[in-house]
């Protein structure tokens, strides 16, 4: 199996588990992170083997080794890991020591939560995908992480800025000290939408002809990594400190899950940032 050619993540093996993360983010010190692929889990079948969603219709024990799997890969603690409860919105959870477990051990006792943000050490946040935008956020002076989803409409209400905004309100962060990553998600190549989504994105002030294609007959190629990218610039992120990835989910299915490639019958994918002591 061929892995994608990527010059703005690291791949990182343990016998046949795969995942990813960012040197940005890796270089900080203070910072675990990573982001699944479909391979090393022990799931079967359509789920074949990575797959990190409950709510898929895969064996809940295979999920849980999963789980198991990644996390000792990354150098964290499944008993210690979040799980988001993503519906689409903008919704963000202040995570603490008392939300371990949540979505793994325990009921989640949320709902409607797309971001995830902590200042807590060794609390792992956790959020799933399968072509939407993966978006981490780590500020190593005030010490604090965040990782959302940015599925579109995520993404046309501007999650990635309320994120950095809910890090400098919440926590005291200042912007010029975040360090942001956004994952590997549906590239512009890809993310083929109709004119009802494109008139939701048309809507967004900071949206211009350089975030999108179109045939001329009512398709749009998008560009959601460079809306949300601009939404983080937008948020007062530095542009040096934005890694943007140049993975496509959907053109790599054998490696990563897409919701796109597959018409739904598939895993999903996931990213894990916690912060060291």
């Amino acid at each position: 199996m061929a892995l994608p050619q990527t010059n703005t993540l690291k791949e990182n093996c343990k016998g046949d588990l795969l995942y990813y993360s960012f040197p940005s983010l890796d270089a900080l010190g203070c910072v675990r992170h990573g982001f699944s692929t479909r391979l090393g889990g022990v799931s079967e079948g359509i789920f074949a083997s990575m797959n990190l969603g409950f709510n898929r219709g895969d064996d809940d024990a295979a999920v849980q080794e999963n789980y198991r799997r990644i996390c000792e890969a990354i150098g964290v603690r499944v008993e210690d890991v979040v799980l988001s409860a993503q519906t689409h919105t903008t919704n963000i959870h202040n995570a603490t020591a008392a939300d371990r477990g949540r979505g793994i051990t325990r009921e989640r006792g949320y709902t409607d939560i797309d971001g995830l943000i902590t200042d807590e050490p060794n609390v792992v946040l956790c959020t799933h995908y399968a072509d939407c935008v993966p978006l981490f956020f780590a500020d190593p002076v005030r010490r604090v992480v965040a990782t959302s989803h940015g599925g579109w409409r995520g993404t046309v209400g501007g999650i990635a800025q309320q994120t950095v905004e809910r890090m400098v309100r919440d926590y005291g962060c200042r912007t010029e000290n975040i360090v942001a990553a956004i994952g590997p998600s549906i590239g512009k190549c890809c993310f083929e939408v109709d004119t009802p989504v494109f008139e939701a994105f048309s809507k967004v002030s900071l949206f211009d002809d350089a975030c999108f294609t179109t045939d001329g007959r009512g398709k749009y190629h998008i560009d959601l990594w460079e809306v949300n990218r601009r939404f983080m610039l937008a948020a007062g992120v530095k542009a040096e400190h934005i890694t943007v990835t140049d993975v496509c989910t959907r053109c790599h299915p054998d490696v990563l899950w897409s919701h796109r490639y597959t018409g739904g019958q598939r895993g999903s994918l996931a990213a894990f940032i916690a912060l060291t002591e």
